[in-house]
């Protein structure tokens, strides 16, 4: 692509949850970018929502020359074989969370697409909601000092165990796998790699098959990060807390970003992304609570950074090295739940080099 007023022909590959509310409306809402292809056994639910794109199965995607981008939001233990494929056909690559189920897979992904010569990168959208946006800015503003203490949860309420493949054992399934990329990647967004984890996790649901409740700390050298899952969690608490030596944040509410593509309401319609839950600033000496308004957030400028990374004007949003060390997280995270002890993170010594580098870039191109 070296045209910047050609098209970017995306395909997508699932049109479950994910590829219906969030990639569907945020693909059709970025100029430059035109959903033309949909690779789904649904064929009668992708036309009723979208009319005119081409419905094909999954496998044929990857081989269609009018394709340029491919994004993959089908089943986790799909992400590589399906990605490798686009990879391997000359096509740049998004791919839903988790990017993968293994580290030995993302590394041969990575792989892939450096020997490819094309661009691969994973969807971790939640760096474009309000309360992420929010908490980098209080980050950054120093107004709590040095930063002791950050936790962030996402909870949700489902008693009832249902029959789906994220709730049934396999690779790639239960909570973790499902909210802990995000959760990881935001941690590694505001404050880097960690040294080490310590994780644990639990079945609390009677008939329960997969963790359905996890937490995971993340350590650094003078921080320490507490990011939390589950399903019997009904409101209530403060979704996001940061500790300091000056001031401590929190926030309630959660992003309404997920609501409003799910009714419907697209990027850029009147109030998209107004969050009216504001971030609470408590001084250290006095107590005193200051309430601090959220940025309205945006999550499809990760699909105009994509577009923007294809024509060669911008890094890719997420880092390639963003998302290898995100699985090498979460696949520490687990084998630390299984062995009852903090690990340290399995990234070799070239792998550091290159996530540090592709963070000075990132910088340097805000």
């Amino acid at each position: 692509m070296n045209n910047e007023t050609q098209k970017i022909r995306v395909a997508l590959i699932g049109y479950g949850y994910a590829g219906r509310v969030f990639h569907a409306p945020l693909i059709r809402s970025v100029a430059g970018l035109e959903l033309t292809v949909v690779g789904s056994s649904r064929k009668e639910a992708v036309l009723a929502d979208l009319p005119g794109v081409h419905v094909c199965a999954a496998s044929e995607v990857a081989s269609r020359a009018d394709v340029d981008l491919v994004v993959i939001a089908s089943p986790n233990d799909s992400h590589h074989p399906l990605a490798a494929d686009a990879l391997r056909a000359g096509k740049s690559v998004v791919i839903d969370k988790p990017f993968t189920v293994d580290l030995d897979e993302a590394r041969s992904l990575v792989s892939l697409a450096r020997q490819q010569g094309q661009l691969l990168t994973a969807f971790h959208n939640r760096r474009w909601d309000s309360e992420i946006l929010a908490s980098k800015a209080i980050i950054e503003s120093s107004a709590l000092g040095e930063i002791s203490h950050f936790e962030c949860h996402m909870d949700r309420f489902r008693p009832n165990v249902r029959q789906r493949w994220r709730e049934d054992p396999g690779p790639g399934a239960g909570l973790w796998f499902d909210l802990g990329p995000h959760l990881i990647d935001l941690a590694v967004y505001l404050f880097g790699l960690p040294h080490s984890v310590n994780a644990s996790f639990g079945v609390m649901r009677a008939g329960g098959k997969t963790d359905d409740w996890a937490h995971v700390q993340l350590n650094y050298d003078r921080l320490r990060v507490i990011l939390h899952a589950s399903l019997l969690a009904s409101g209530g608490g403060p979704r996001t807390i940061i500790h300091g030596t000056t001031a401590s944040w929190a926030k309630y509410g959660a992003d309404t970003q997920e609501a409003q593509l799910n009714q419907g309401v697209l990027p850029g319609s009147p109030g998209f992304g107004y969050d009216p839950d504001p971030g609470v600033l408590y001084e250290g000496a006095t107590g005193k609570r200051v309430e601090i308004p959220v940025p309205a957030a945006d999550q499809s400028l990760f699909y105009a950074g994509v577009r923007d990374a294809i024509l060669k004007l911008k890094p890719m949003p997420i880092p390639l090295e963003d998302a290898l060390a995100g699985m090498a997280i979460l696949q520490t995270s687990f084998d630390s739940g299984k062995q009852e002890r903090a690990l340290s993170i399995p990234l070799t010594e070239e792998e550091r080099l290159a996530w540090s580098e592709a963070r000075r870039l990132q910088l340097i191109s805000r």
